[in-house]
């Protein structure tokens, strides 16, 4: 593209932002970059912030491809380390399609600037300094598989391997039970070379295990023998020049020794020195004979030799399952070429038969026993055995390891539990004619719902084609592949989430999140967020309820059409709230029912009255069961009041355009959009909504 005028450039329309200041910087990069001879074309354009033009134009200016990265979904964080590896030849794009951004980015550019294999050490959800930790453990040449668990946290994941680096035995407190501080002082207690194992529990806490291992380092000084004094002989000059220096280090919990001869003046170490050293040590399996032969005979100065090794003992593998169903169904829609998703090809569940085998259990396997170089076993754990699956819908083969379908129905693995349930298919159009169909399970429907539909379910309800003047109601997610459409008002209401090519003219009840390619007229009340995917994607019209908050493509149009967003604390909210303080009070008078009959046992027992322990255990356990479903209930409560509060994140996200007319309402708050504006962000700050750009 040839370049424009430098004045035309300078003239390019940017949207009226509430910000003039934004502006003002993205007109210097422009004018930075027509400075320096470049085609601001590029990214002379509002959707990239100053600070996305900025990185852009760096990279033209260091003469690299920056239209790779030209893209206003990345971060400018993320531009910039795209750019810097460009710089040493690494290419960042195929973790950016894995999820990965801005520091976590960092990491791994740095990782592969210095060669390490660091792809095969990240899993899904680890965080940057998560990925610190495994590029030092390679960059220091370590195992890092004892920390490699994405049940580690980074400071948890830092302690062990600080260990690992001072070859102590970190099995001793590579579990994840331990916090970052426990492990520490178990680090700190084997770096003095102590026994650790008298404070090496998860009943101890840091402070405890600290005081521990203080009186652990005065009792070791109390019971030293004491100083060794210092003798001064004199060496006559033979001596000097008949040197016996060399070291023999052991490593990797005794499993290893190494000789190391340095080169001095004189120095004239023979095989007969290393193999009486060894007899000295106590070193006895897996010499390596011709290692010190070649090490002695070719003079092999001032390089680290391996002279023994023992047989490592090898963990048992772990028990497993064997699934016989697809657990991997793609339940998020493929994205499509204009942004939007794809709702009609999604496999949204699997069938299986009754009597089909779905679960196969693999015991845990035993370890093997190794042997270390001063001849000793090595204990090698077994693997670790895992509780049965449990669920509804199946049954487990007298081998105890089988697990069988009891059912034709609806299979689901969620949260470690099979849930098999019933699916009624139908096989042919919904409408009036049909009556009302009431299923306890899933409803799966080939065809369409027509006017007078009406379908329940203590399930899901998945419909192939199209929905229109019906009712939808289901205990769990609604799917409408190929949209709703209705000329009077169509009612659908779910506990989960509704997703759906589009809707027009529907009243929405869901208490997960609402997703959809287009939204007109419609009304929705969603405990989530509502999501409207697609570069051409619109939510015009009617009223939007949403706790969690809105993320659109455009909201509104160019006519004005009312579009009126409710977010966070909004009316929907206050009933929630309430749901939960009436479920409070009930579990707390159910709790004091059950505090009484307690204390009355108590006072059966001290009167010498027995009481069957099986009704004492049912008791304590019902207080144990109430007790828990209070803490998680006041969890949910104070959660959703985090999640409203100011700082909110994204209450209301437009990725396109926001039309005049638009009315936003955040925690009962309002602002009437006056002006068109682009790629914003409305949320709140000191009691007022602002708009920031994306």
């Amino acid at each position: 593209m040839e370049n424009l005028d430098s004045n035309k450039q300078l003239e390019l329309h940017f949207p009226v932002m509430e910000n003039d200041e934004y502006q003002k910087v993205q007109d210097q990069e422009i004018k930075l970059g027509i400075e320096q001879g470049l085609d601001v074309s590029l990214y002379a354009n509002p959707e990239f912030n100053w600070l996305q033009m900025e990185q852009i134009r760096l990279g033209m200016q260091d003469k690299v491809n920056a239209a790779l990265y030209a893209n206003p979904a990345y971060s400018y964080e993320s531009m910039r380390q795209i750019r810097l590896g460009l710089y040493a030849g690494i290419d960042l794009l195929p973790f950016i399609d894995r999820g990965f951004a801005d520091d976590d980015l960092k990491e791994i550019r740095l990782a592969l600037l210095n060669r390490l294999p660091i792809e095969r050490w990240l899993w899904e959800g680890v965080c940057a300094p998560q990925i610190r930790e495994i590029r030092i453990g390679l960059c220091e040449d370590l195992d890092i598989t004892p920390y490699f668990d994405s049940q580690y946290n980074w400071m948890q994941m830092q302690e062990i391997r600080l260990g690992l680096e001072k070859k102590l035995a970190v099995s001793h407190y590579a579990n994840h039970l331990f916090s970052h501080a426990q492990m520490r002082e178990i680090r700190l207690g084997l770096e003095s070379g102590l026994d650790v194992s008298a404070y090496c529990s998860l009943v101890w806490s840091a402070t405890d295990m600290k005081a521990k291992r203080c009186a652990l380092i005065d009792q070791k000084k109390a019971s030293s023998t004491g100083k060794t004094d210092k003798k001064n002989a004199r060496k006559s000059i033979f001596d000097s020049l008949d040197k016996k220096e060399f070291v023999i280090s052991v490593e990797e919990n005794g499993n290893k020794a190494y000789a190391y001869i340095p080169w001095v003046p004189g120095n004239t170490v023979v095989k007969e020195d290393i193999y009486h050293d060894l007899e000295r040590r106590g070193i006895v399996y897996g010499i390596r004979h011709d290692a010190i032969a070649d090490l002695i005979d070719k003079r092999r100065m001032n390089e680290k030799v391996l002279i023994a090794e023992g047989i490592p003992a090898v963990r048992g593998q772990d028990g497993w399952f064997e699934f016989f169903v697809r657990l991997d169904l793609p339940r998020i829609p493929a994205p499509l070429p204009d942004g939007s998703v794809d709702y009609v090809n999604i496999e949204a569940f699997e069938m299986v038969d009754e009597g089909e085998k779905i679960v196969v259990y693999h015991p845990a396997q035993k370890g093997s026993t190794g042997t270390n170089i001063y001849g000793e076993s090595i204990h090698a754990e077994n693997g670790t055995e895992k509780k049965p699956l449990r669920g509804t819908g199946f049954t487990i083969a007298p081998d105890g390891v089988t697990y069988i379908s009891k059912m034709n129905g609806k299979f689901e693995f969620v949260g470690g539990r099979i849930l098999i349930t019933n699916m009624l298919v139908v096989r042919e159009d919904v409408t009036a004619v049909t009556g009302r169909l009431e299923v306890d399970g899933s409803v799966h429907v080939i065809g369409s719902i027509y006017s007078g539909g009406f379908i329940k379910a203590t399930g899901d309800i998945i419909i192939e084609h199209n929905v229109e003047n019906a009712q939808l109601i289901a205990g769990g997610n609604i799917m409408i592949k190929k949209g709703s459409c209705s000329k009077k008002d169509c009612l659908i209401e779910a506990g989960g989430e509704v997703s759906g090519s589009f809707f027009e003219a529907a009243n929405i009840n869901a208490g997960g999140d609402v997703k959809a390619n287009y939204i007109m007229n419609s009304n929705i009340n969603t405990r989530g967020r509502v999501t409207v995917a697609g570069n051409k994607a619109s939510l015009l019209g009617g009223r939007i309820c949403a706790i969690r908050g809105v993320d659109t493509y455009n909201l509104g149009n160019r006519l004005h059409l009312k579009t009126v967003l409710d977010i966070g604390r909004n009316e929907l909210y206050a009933q929630v709230q309430a749901q939960y303080a009436e479920k409070r009070e009930q579990l707390l008078e159910e709790l004091d029912a059950l505090e009484k009959v307690r204390r009355q046992i108590r006072m059966m027992c001290a009167s010498g009255r027995e009481v069957p322990e099986d009704q004492q255990r049912k008791v304590f356990a019902a207080i144990e069961v109430k007790t828990q479903k209070l803490a998680e209930l006041d969890g949910e409560s104070a959660k959703l009041a985090n999640m409203t509060e100011q700082t909110m994140k994204e209450p209301v996200r437009v990725r396109g355009r926001a039309y005049e007319g638009s009315t936003i309402t955040i925690n009962g708050i309002s602002y009437l959009l006056p002006s068109e504006v682009r790629r914003v962000i409305f949320k709140l700050r000191n009691k007022q909504v602002v708009m920031l750009g994306l």
